[in-house]
């Protein structure tokens, strides 16, 4: 299947996943979109502990199938991870996975990706969705679930540790449809 994948991404240039033994196409990403995962990156790095590392199209496998990945918006993981040569960073290595929705992603497919992270072991899993200023932050994976969760709107801060830079921002994160200043 990561071969299907491959050739794919190589053909279209689109981006793709393998989510429970489904090929996911990844939609094109906005401008906004862009921008909110660049904002979010460069707030969660000024306070990151000094062991860890803010990657973006750094996939994450599922335990013991590495053709099983999602590849999240940004990933915080081990500063060291930059001197691989691998593309898979082991999900009891991630900190932090961040999704920001797209403009067209359905609650289905959020849900299921969602349950996939909790599968995988990803300790924390922040999803932003500029659709309605909303944020979710996701913890204590276990049996395929999360059982922790904290809902936030846009102005709020997202409550991550010390070691993730604490409190993050989510002041001046723009929601999609809207221009600048509106």
């Amino acid at each position: 299947m990561r071969e299907a994948a491959e050739k794919i991404e190589q053909a279209t240039g689109t981006r793709v996943e393998i989510i429970s033994g489904t090929l996911v196409i990844v939609p094109s990403q906005n401008g906004k979109h862009a921008g909110i995962v660049i904002d979010l990156r460069d707030a969660i790095r000024t306070g990151l502990a000094a062991e860890c590392e803010a990657y973006e199209n750094v996939s994450v496998p599922i335990l013991d199938d590495p053709d099983d990945y999602s590849t999240p918006d940004l990933t915080i993981g081990p500063h060291a991870f930059k001197k691989e040569d691998d593309w898979l960073l082991d999900a009891d290595e991630v900190a932090l996975a961040v999704e920001v929705i797209s403009p067209n992603e359905r609650l289905k497919g959020i849900n299921e990706k969602t349950a996939w992270y909790a599968a995988a072991g990803v300790s924390r899993l922040l999803q932003v969705d500029p659709r309605t200023g909303t944020w979710s932050l996701f913890t204590r994976p276990g049996e395929g679930e999360y059982r922790g969760v904290v809902h936030g709107k846009y102005g709020e801060d997202v409550p991550l540790p010390e070691e993730l830079g604490g409190n993050l921002s989510t002041s001046g994160l723009p929601l999609y449809g809207t221009q600048p200043g509106s």
